[in-house]
């Protein structure tokens, strides 16, 4: 067995709206979109970067909508405060604040519109394994 491709598929209320939310807030553009008979997006697989992810019009339960579901997808930028900001902008909500991490990166947790959790991240430093871990033991004890 080989494993071809990974990438999430989000389910969300409105997929049209999630489509163009993302767009703004992360610079996704469309690469396939399809629907059902009755117009209701069935898949739509979005691109930013080398970052692919699929939304879905769907009647599933959506992660709540101030917290951290089951996932937390984390998205590597080149400028998280810039990309919070247009998140915050197109109706997301801050989990944690953007700042900077004693292990190398700057970032934050954000909710989009649709209850999904985002952590919004850049690499800050060049530290290494050992140096993260060192790191991290130290600040969460």
């Amino acid at each position: 067995m080989t494993v071809q491709q990974l990438y999430p598929r989000l389910v969300v209320a409105d997929a049209d709206a999630a489509i163009d939310f993302y767009a703004t807030a992360f610079g996704a553009e469309l690469v396939e979109r399809y629907t059902d008979g009755s117009g209701n997006v069935v898949h739509a697989l979005l691109r930013a970067g080398s970052a692919v992810w699929a939304v879905k019009d769907g009647d599933a339960v959506d992660p709540p909508p101030q917290g951290p579901g089951a996932v937390i997808l984390a998205l590597y930028v080149d400028d998280p405060d810039a990309v919070a900001a247009a998140v915050l902008a197109g109706g997301g909500s801050v989990i944690f604040e953007v700042s900077d991490h004693p292990y190398g990166e700057r970032g934050g947790r954000l909710a989009d519109p649709f209850g999904h959790a985002w952590m919004i991240s850049a690499r800050t430093g060049g530290l290494s394994p050992a140096e993260i871990q060192q790191r991290t033991a130290e600040a969460y004890p």
